[in-house]
């Protein structure tokens, strides 16, 4: 039997994770983008990452964009945040959020921030001491929850183990990544099962890549097991610079109409989160990789 939640949460990542893994965008485009997505009813945007502008150049703009979006009342504008350098950038322009992020596998950590786990671990805890004297509450990103592009598959107990270190740092919520998209419908069950063991159910969020075409039908059987927190990226923008081969996000369009076909609230305009995926796609030059969006628009098409 299915334990459907009655309402979805979206935490939306088109203009970091979406944008991290594109050809530079012009800072008043993610502006723009930030702007329409705040008001079609999504709670949580993550507006962008005080990483090293080196290894990610596409984020270097994240202080001017914090800078100049139009806040909405009841929106929470979060930032990524590797370390307490970050952290303090990242309140220096009124970051409302912030997250850090490990691996599940030793493999992508020392691919993607140079040091094993436990350094990882190590390094975030100024960030909580810090965030926690400041009232800002903080979420884990645990990648490679299924596979890793060089170590392979990631056990479910390696994801428990690590998932609860986050949550036990002081994480309010887990989101747990598919980072390279490889996660089948059984396995993310398995996963989500041996988390769910360690943390409460309304404390772990998924997150999702498309790489083999299976995101939606994890996020379903996330959905299944009364998962309520649902990362996604407008017109499934996304990918990892660290991670070869992975795809983009699942798209926040097509988990939207999921869930309406579900009769499960998520108080996210469709309509206006489309538009703001057809906007920044032609900003980028790159077709929607979303089934609704790409519906819908040969509907208009049809329209005419």
């Amino acid at each position: 039997m299915s334990d459907y939640p009655s309402r979805v949460y979206i935490a939306e990542m088109g203009a970091r994770d979406g944008l991290q893994n594109e050809p530079l965008v012009g800072t008043q485009a993610k502006i723009s983008l930030i702007n329409a997505l705040s008001q079609s009813g999504l709670t949580h945007i993550e507006a962008g990452a005080f990483v090293s502008p080196k290894r990610v150049p596409q984020m270097a703009d994240s202080a001017r964009v914090f800078q100049h979006i139009e806040r909405k009342t009841g929106v929470t504008y979060s930032a990524l945040t590797p370390n307490i350098q970050g952290y303090n950038d990242a309140m220096a322009v009124n970051a409302e959020q912030v997250s850090i992020f490990t691996s599940a596998s030793e493999g992508f950590c020392q691919s993607n921030i140079h040091c094993s786990i436990s350094e990882s671990l190590e390094r975030f805890i100024p960030v909580m001491e810090q965030a926690k004297l400041d009232g800002i509450k903080v979420r884990g990103y645990l990648s490679c929850v299924i596979d890793c592009p060089y170590d392979g598959a990631t056990s479910p107990q390696q994801v428990a183990h690590i998932a609860k270190k986050l949550f036990d740092l002081g994480c309010y919520e887990i989101s747990l990544g598919d980072t390279i998209g490889t996660g089948t419908p059984i396995r993310i069950g398995r996963m989500l099962d041996a988390v769910l063991n360690v943390i409460p159910r309304h404390q772990v969020a998924v997150h999702f890549h498309n790489t083999w075409g299976q995101a939606l039908v994890n996020v379903h059987q996330a959905l299944t097991m009364g998962i309520s927190t649902v990362d996604s990226s407008v017109a499934g923008l996304g990918g990892c610079p660290y991670a070869p081969g992975a795809s983009g996000n699942v798209a926040t369009e097509d988990v939207l109409y999921l869930c309406q076909g579900l009769g499960i609230e998520t108080g996210v305009d469709l309509e206006v989160v489309t538009k703001a995926g057809w906007d920044i796609c032609r900003e980028i030059n790159k077709a929607p990789q979303s089934n609704v969006s790409l519906a819908l628009s040969a509907q208009t098409k049809k329209s005419r």
